[in-house]
């Protein structure tokens, strides 16, 4: 199988899924810029966001995918099908009762992420919370599914389905914002709107690519059906598997809610200059990180459960020359390259100059730790299909700590940018802490010619950089504002450029990416 290729796959969906995302905040910051009521969306959406990470795309999927993985290529087809129902039923049930909490809670959930925001904001952002906490359950039950078909090798139709998301809350965006506010209601309400109209339908997408690999759960709504299927055995593992996993991706977004709430202290439009920020270090994130642990995670754990000890090394040295190839580039790009990537994309109406500036200080900070946000996507996966998932959760603890000691030195240093500074140097350390611990344990060793491949791609880097440093400082990206299709043009044409810059490079040196792509 061409590992490369699948994942390719992937980030070409998954570059829709950005692209639209980042047209849904450019949408966001014409309409309405970085203000109170923006915040209040943010912390809004954020409660149920955190709570997805937390239980579908965190604790839950790396709890279930590799024992889903081992379990069907150790016990076949039958058992396996069996372990989908029954953690598919406990978990519709637990979504029910979290929904309901949430939705009770809604006050106490803003409070503890945004007790700064000012009351108008803070009402709002309770109502938008309440309308949008369901959010949750739709796409916890799209995790499940995107976990069965993952396995199943069907990537595209998980990768794709963020696109719906994006899409919906861009159309009611345009088309309710303006008659919310003529009828007296906030227009960020629109935003609310579509989130929860996007988590239906990307619910709905998945049943029928379900059916088509046979492999569709079957929920038992009956309290009987919740017993007999909490008492499968699999329930318990993953249910175990969580408790680690939950602390371990808990912590980092406990780190981003102690970033929501002190980001709502610091000024108005704090919050939204991070998460704009928080969008463009996301678009790679998503790019390389999100697909290349969707095709490594099963591999792995197919490997550590058939005892391949050599490919499962060579999987792991393979995506991390992938993340030295592929995320080194960006990270120079938006250190070197924040504002006119910041300008082109949020500078208009409602988003002012100043807003600018602050964002883009926010992207620089979250570019120094791009390589390692991006790095714990594969390693992280290393210790999960080896069931463990103790060992990155202790380390995530310590990290946790540690990022809060940057902030207390960052952040009245240089305000906003230094949260994601802060987390960004955290995910280095953690990075490094689970590279160290997976050659501790023997399971992963380098393959030959690593000096030789890394001053490769960094000579690129260098190039690629000099030329941004050149093309930022030279042109008045602000005034280009003036005229948004000549920069827009002028963006893709230094974008284009840089792209060619790295890669003639990287040919002249001597290295073959495409080689890359066959990991034995």
């Amino acid at each position: 199988m061409n590992l490369l290729r699948a994942a390719s796959t992937i980030s070409l969906l998954t570059l829709a899924s950005r692209i639209t995302g980042l047209a849904r905040e450019t949408m966001a910051a014409g309409l309405f810029g970085a203000t109170a009521m923006m915040d209040a969306y943010l912390v809004a959406f954020r409660i149920p966001n955190l709570l997805r990470r937390l239980f579908a795309e965190g604790a839950f999927s790396q709890a279930f995918v590799p024992l889903l993985a081992a379990t069907k290529a150790a016990e076949g087809e039958a058992a396996t099908r069996r372990l989908i129902d029954a953690v598919a039923t406990v978990l519709l049930w637990a979504l029910v009762a979290t929904s309901v909490v949430g939705v009770v809670a809604a006050p106490v959930l803003v409070w503890l992420l945004g007790s700064g925001l000012p009351g108008p904001a803070f009402d709002a952002s309770v109502t938008m919370t309440r309308f949008m906490f369901p959010y949750i359950a739709c796409m916890s039950m799209v995790a499940l599914s995107a976990g069965i078909l993952n396995t199943w090798r069907r990537f595209v139709v998980p990768a794709a389905t963020p696109v719906l998301l994006n899409l919906s809350v861009i159309a009611t965006g345009w088309a309710l914002a303006g008659p919310l506010e003529r009828a007296g209601y906030p227009g960020i309400y629109a935003m609310a709107f579509g989130v929860m109209l996007g988590g239906v339908l990307q619910l709905l997408v998945q049943w029928p690519a379900l059916r088509a690999a046979d492999a569709m759960p079957r929920m038992r709504l009956s309290l009987a059906g919740f017993r007999e299927s909490r008492a499968n055995p699999g329930v318990g593992r993953v249910i175990r598997g969580m408790g680690p996993a939950l602390l371990g991706v808990g912590v980092s977004q406990l780190s981003l809610m102690i970033n929501t709430q002190i980001s709502s202290h610091l000024a108005e439009g704090a919050t939204s200059w991070l998460n704009y920020a928080d969008r463009l270090m996301e678009f790679p994130i998503g790019l390389l990180g999100v697909a290349l642990a969707a095709v490594l995670t099963p591999q792995l754990s197919a490997a550590q459960a058939s005892g391949a000890s050599e490919r499962y090394s060579r999987l792991l040295d393979w995506g991390l020359r992938m993340v030295m190839l592929l995320a080194l580039p960006c990270a120079v790009a938006l250190i070197v390259f924040a504002e006119p990537l910041t300008a082109v994309l949020y500078h208009r109406k409602a988003f002012r100059p100043e807003d600018v500036v602050h964002t883009a200080q926010a992207v620089m900070g979250w570019g120094v730790g791009l390589m390692g946000l991006i790095a714990v996507k594969v390693l992280a996966p290393g210790f999960y299909a080896r069931q463990d998932t103790g060992t990155p959760a202790k380390i995530a603890i310590a990290v946790l700590v540690l990022t809060q000691l940057f902030n207390l030195v960052f952040v009245p240093w240089i305000g906003v940018a230094g949260l994601a500074l802060s987390i960004g140097l955290g995910a280095l350390v953690n990075a490094g802490w689970l590279l160290w611990g997976l050659r501790k344990l023997g399971g992963y060793r380098p393959e030959p010619g690593w000096a030789g491949f890394g001053l490769r791609v960094v000579l690129g880097c260098v190039a690629m950089g000099l030329l941004q440093w050149q093309l930022a400082t030279r042109l008045d990206w602000i005034a280009l504002g003036a005229r948004e299709i000549q920069r827009g043009a002028v963006m893709a044409g230094c974008l284009s450029a840089s792209a060619a810059v790295y890669f003639a490079v990287l040919l002249l040196v001597g290295l073959r990416p495409r080689a890359l792509g066959r990991p034995s």
